[in-house]
């Protein structure tokens, strides 16, 4: 079946689908987006992606041409007709626009696009064996400067650390705050694990704060599993007993190695593949 994309309120082919050049979106990187998860024809937590997308574009003065509950139809919509029971959805909108020059206050155009599709993030192997990780030079942005709660379409600060990981022969980097402390990986929040109890980097870290992250916190907690929201360096993840990382499209996936050093001892721990289970259970419930 061909693929059916929505562009505000309308639905093209992949071939068809188009915006002008012009567009701040892709001239500036001046927009927001969500990725999320379809899980037997259903958008996991939506309601919460969608929070986060309107708080996103408040952030940065944009204002969504459509309510939330429109927007829900219309992701459910596209959903339908791709008939989807597993895949993804990314949810853009853009500033638009149809001149040069910085200004928003002259975009009279946002852009609302929704592509759902199929995605493998990583091969299977490594949610069995586990990701390498390597530390990458360059740090999450300052938040005096782009917030990281942002989700915004400017995501070179991610690439450019993602780059560093894959010279380096890692599919995956850690990126490290403006304070020294890790922050989380180019497109997953980061987890470790010590003696029983589960760690992450508080959102004053310079994280964006991930969907599937607090969906972890709420299973551990459930769990009876500790969980603390602490600041972590990189030393906390080589003398951890276990690490994951988690994202919508990554959803939990173990890491076994930081920096050329194992970390426990170098495979997926116990409470890594317990939240693993936990989490695939709860796309099945919800």
């Amino acid at each position: 079946m061909p693929q059916s994309i929505y562009i505000n309120g309308e639905y093209f082919s992949r071939e068809n689908a188009k915006i002008s050049v012009y567009d701040h979106g892709l001239l500036y990187g001046d927009g927001v987006f969500e990725g999320m998860r379809i899980y037997h024809g259903k958008v996991f937590r939506l309601r919460e992606h969608l929070i986060r997308l309107w708080e996103s574009a408040r952030a940065i003065a944009l204002e969504i041409p459509m309510s939330i509950d429109e927007m829900t139809a219309a992701v459910k919509e596209t959903v339908k007709r791709n008939e989807l029971e597993e895949g993804y959805i990314r949810l853009v909108v853009t500033r638009g626009g149809n001149q040069l020059g910085l200004d928003p206050f002259r975009c009279e155009d946002p852009q609302v696009i929704i592509i759902a599709d199929k995605i493998s993030l990583y091969p299977e192997q490594y949610y069995t064996d586990g990701l390498d990780l390597v530390t990458a030079a360059t740090i999450r942005n300052h938040p005096a400067a782009l917030s990281p709660r942002i989700k915004s379409l400017n995501y070179l600060n991610n690439i450019m650390a993602k780059i560093e990981g894959l010279r380096a022969g890692c599919i995956e980097a850690l990126m490290l705050n403006h304070k020294g402390e890790v922050a989380e990986c180019t497109g997953d929040n980061i987890f470790v694990v010590k003696d029983g109890v589960l760690m992450t980097p508080p959102i004053d870290a310079g994280i964006l704060e991930g969907i599937t992250r607090n969906a972890v916190i709420e299973l551990a907690e459930k769990a009876d599993i500790v969980v603390r929201q602490i600041p972590l360096t990189r030393h906390d993840i080589f003398v951890a007993d276990e690490c994951f990382l988690t994202g919508s499209a990554a959803e939990v996936i173990p890491a076994v190695k930081l920096d050329g050093r194992h970390i426990g001892d170098g495979k997926p721990g116990p409470v890594t593949q317990r939240l693993n289970a936990l989490f695939k259970d709860l796309v099945k419930e919800e």
